[in-house]
């Protein structure tokens, strides 16, 4: 199955705010800019995917945004949320989420098996968690032109090198810079 990374952080590689909060995000560049119906490519990303892989503060994050059916970005994507604690989720996401707990590349076989091929993989922890099992295939980073100072970074320990190759860089009239690599591991 082949695992990608689509996530925004700030300049200075920051995904939070050490509460967590992502308010940044919308108040972040150039508010005047025209962007038309520029989404940064987010919808051709969601179409490329069959499901999502989270984990458990990114779906806190997103229940706390009270999203209504119009607003859920999602569609009806298959969602699978990593936590070894929580075992329901909220209230908000039920039926739109499921919980796992358990080996990550079993997980990836059960999802294989059901006929799932490609993976969004979303959230900091989980993200350097998928990238030390050498799982993530590809990485699209968009940073915002912010400095948080501190927060929550977008990696954790990495416990070998991957390679990123075959940039390609694109930048937004909002002053938003994209880049998309492929990994590769030693």
């Amino acid at each position: 199955m082949k695992c990608s990374v689509y996530i925004a952080t700030s300049a200075d590689g920051y995904i939070a705010l050490p509460d967590g909060g992502v308010d940044w995000l919308h108040t972040s560049g150039n508010l005047d800019a025209d962007m038309g119906n520029e989404d940064m490519g987010f919808q051709a990303f969601m179409g490329s995917v069959d499901c999502l892989i989270m984990g458990r503060k990114c779906m806190d994050m997103i229940a706390s945004m009270n999203l209504s059916s119009e607003q859920w970005p999602y569609g009806d994507k298959r969602i699978v949320v990593l936590s070894n604690t929580v075992k329901e989720p909220p209230e908000s996401l039920r039926g739109r989420v499921n919980m796992y707990s358990g080996s990550i590349p079993d997980l990836i076989l059960a999802l294989e098996k059901e006929g799932f091929k490609h993976a969004y993989i979303d959230g900091g922890s989980t993200i350097t968690t998928f990238i030390n099992l050498k799982l993530i295939d590809q990485m699209t980073i968009t940073k915002a032109p912010i400095l948080l100072g501190e927060g929550i970074p977008l990696f954790g320990k990495i416990k070998h090198r991957p390679k990123l190759e075959n940039a390609e860089a694109k930048s937004f009239k909002n002053d938003f810079v994209q880049v998309k690599y492929n990994v590769s591991y030693l």
